[in-house]
Formats: structure tokens, sequence, C-alpha cells
């Protein structure tokens, strides 16, 4: 296998830790080699693939440092959002692929590779050059997984506009890339990450497609678990970027008069630009001394942070992954989610709860409801973690993934059926009391 992650790295998050992981992963099971960018290396070397994995970093800076300064010149300049910063990751994109080819092109040429996987990007609006290359060398294609997709909900129209998120009105101008088409009908296989980007998939492809969802937990990094009885306040915490979307503002509203009346005391962890507005606003609702605003927490101190807290509240409006909500499953915090997007499909009825989508005041009473019924009730707690730790042990690692990932290389290679890990996920029989 030739896995291509242009982003891979194990000391960032996000996107690269993703393209490392399931590329770690994937080369414990499978004979391959990985392709990267250059600005991984140092990282994945400290990691120790030097000694066990093949892999080769391409410097790709060229095209790649200019696109990354016009990103952030036009952002700062214009406060268009993350939509921008997609389109312009397609150019460089195109000539990362370039290299590849350049470099790995004769030898998937030979037959040495057989499949040709690309694991990132991420986003299904960025093409692949190497799908019609591929099949024309008589190479087997995978892209993914792709996520992505999940529309603006109307009632949070003004949370769109103060993302910047002004190009999202013409998305589906990336259909008329090069190389839209062709990555799409050559593909041997493509790994869909959510229903959003499953429906937004043409048809005529759904034959090719499999539900596999893009994020998954590392064990070694939640390896802890909450213990001992729920104590008064019930500790819930969000993890995020704050920023508009993820609703860290309606989280604190929701728990203000829970906070006063000594029921919830509630921890955001995180950081951005909506830090002031937050800490303003907890003093406005006299709850400053029940929230606790401390900022960004790296990413390998966050099981140690998050253990201690009881419920992970969640409030998100346009979510694609939610590997976070892994995370704090992972750890047997009970998930309170927005049922929109990644997270909803992440959780289920016996692990945690999904609050259906409404408009802001109508979504804070129901996050109020719910978690005013957890501390009303805090014997359900630990039980309901149990179930959501071991549904994420049992479907959500990284090693799952990758027995998944390999289930569909024998697919396409005429080595056995096509997967079907269900859409969403189902629950191991273990979990669905």
């Amino acid at each position: 296998m030739l896995l291509v992650a242009e982003a891979a790295n194990p000391e960032w998050a996000s996107v690269p830790l993703v393209g490392w992981s399931h590329c770690e992963a994937l080369t414990k099971l499978v004979d391959a080699h990985v392709v990267t960018q250059t600005r991984n290396r140092d990282a994945i070397v400290r990691a120790g693939w030097r000694e066990r994995v093949e892999f080769t970093a391409l410097d790709s800076e060229a095209a790649a440092r200019p696109l990354w300064r016009a990103d952030r010149v036009i952002r700062a300049a214009t406060g268009l959002g993350w939509t921008l910063t997609t389109a312009l990751a397609a150019l460089p994109y195109y000539h990362f692929e370039h290299l590849v080819w350049r470099r790995f092109g004769e030898r998937i040429r030979s037959g040495e590779f057989g499949i040709v996987h690309r694991i990132t990007p991420l986003s299904p609006t960025i093409p692949s050059l190497l799908a019609a290359r591929c099949r024309d060398a008589g190479a087997h294609f995978v892209w993914g997984p792709i996520n992505g997709g999940v529309p603006w909900p109307r009632a949070f129209a003004g949370v769109q506009r103060q993302e910047g998120e002004w190009l999202s009105h013409v998305r589906s101008a990336y259909k008329l890339l090069p190389a839209y088409r062709s990555t799409r009908e050559h593909a041997s296989a493509i790994l869909v990450g959510s229903r959003d980007t499953w429906s937004d998939m043409p048809v005529r492809f759904h034959p090719r497609c499999v539900y596999v969802p893009e994020n998954a937990v590392d064990p070694a990094r939640f390896a802890l678990s909450v213990r001992g009885p729920v104590a008064r306040p019930l500790r819930v915490a969000f993890v995020g970027r704050l920023v508009p979307y993820k609703g860290a503002d309606m989280l604190i509203e929701a728990c203000a008069p829970l906070i006063r009346s000594g029921e919830v005391a509630l921890d955001i962890i995180g950081d951005g630009p909506e830090m002031p507005r937050l800490r303003g606003l907890a003093e406005e609702l006299d709850v400053a001394e029940g929230v606790a605003l401390d900022g960004w927490v790296a990413h390998t101190e966050l099981q140690a942070r998050l253990v201690g807290s009881d419920v992970f509240a969640f409030p998100s409006v346009r979510e694609f992954g939610g590997g976070v909500v892994l995370e704090a499953m992972a750890l047997g915090l009970v998930p309170v989610v927005v049922d929109y997007g990644g997270p909803g499909e992440l959780v289920t009825e016996s692990t945690g709860f999904r609050i259906p989508l409404a408009g802001r005041a109508e979504l804070v009473e129901r996050f109020r409801a719910c978690l005013g019924e957890l501390a009303a009730h805090p014997e359900r707690i630990r039980a309901m973690g149990e179930r959501a730790r071991a549904r994420v042990f049992a479907s959500f690692t990284w090693s799952a993934k990758a027995e998944q990932t390999r289930e569909i290389y024998r697919w396409i290679l005429g080595e056995g059926p096509k997967p079907d890990f269900g859409v969403p996920f189902g629950e191991p029989a273990s979990t669905a009391a």
C-alpha cells in the first residue's frame, strides 16, 4: 500500500493527528509506505517511524507556503472563514500530488503498490489527480475518509455571518475543479465519514462508498477513566476552539441557573476570539466563580483535565467529525451533544444525550433541562459513561479503524465481500443495554 497523507503529524491536533494516527495504525496491519509533507518529518521521526515505518517526506513548500500566507492575509483583510482556507488548499495539493506521482509513478505502474490510499486531506471538496493515474496504471485508488458538507442551520445564520462563512453559499463551485469527476469515477473505494457527505455524494457512486467516520481515539492518550461517585455540584466540561459556532456562550447561559443553585460547575477548556466575551457573559450572569475559563490545554494533557468532570456538554451547531466527543466518551464522561452533524452519529441513546437542533433560545433550554435532569439524578451517570467508554473502545479506536480499512482493501482486491459497518455505527451487544 502507498498511504498518501499530506497532513500527518503526531504532535499537532485536528487533521494532521488524524492522518498520522490512521497511517500509524495501518502500518501495523499491512505492508505500507507512507508519503507525507516535509513539515511533518521531524515529528514523525521523534515518534519512532524512522526505525519502524517506511516513509517519504516530500517538500511541496514552493506552492504550499505562498498559499498559506495568502490565506492569512485575505482572511485578516476580509474576515472570511474556514471555507476560504479549504478552497485555497486545493491549489498546493495539486502540486503535492504531482510530486507524489513523480516520485512513485513508475513504482505504481510496475505493480509495486497495488493500492494507493489518499487519507488526507479529509475534505470532499479537494479532488485528486492520482485517481485517474492509478486507474491507468492498473492500481486501486482508495479515497478517504472524506467528511464535510454539513449545511449551516438556518436558525444560526447570524453565527454563520460571525464566522465569515460567506463563501459557503457558493461551496458547490468546487465541482468545477480539475479532477472533481475523475476522483469519484476512478476510485475503487470511497470512505465516507458522515451521513451528510454520503447524501452529498452522487448516487451512482454509492456502490463504491463505505461509511467510516473520520475520527477515532488513541487508547494510550485516553487511558484514564472517571472514577468514584458523582458529587455535588455536577461537573460539566466543554472542549473546543472558542468561536461562535461551538456554542460555549449557549452552554454558559444554559448552566447559569444551575451554577447559581450549586447544582453544576462548568469547565470550559480551550481558547479563541470568544474568550473575552465569554468571561464577560459569566460576570454578567453572576456565575464567574462557577465557570472555569483557563484557556488552552495541550492535547497530551487533555485526559488529565477531563477526568475531573462527569458530563461532556458540546452545543456546537455545525460539527463535521466531533473527535473530542469520542475522547470524552473514552474517559467515561456522559456526552450531551446537538443532534446535527458528526456528534449525533457518534452518540447513541444508551451512551449519551442528543439534543434536537433548534433555534438558539430553545437549544439553551434543552441543554439546561438535560443537565438539570442529570444533576437531579446523578445515579444514572456512571453506568451510562461506562457504556459510552465501551462503545468507543469497541468501534472507535485507531486499531479498530485500521481493521475496518483493511476489510475495505480486501473487498476491492476481491478477497471478501463489501464491508457494511452500519450507517451510523451500531452498538456492540455489551453496550446496548
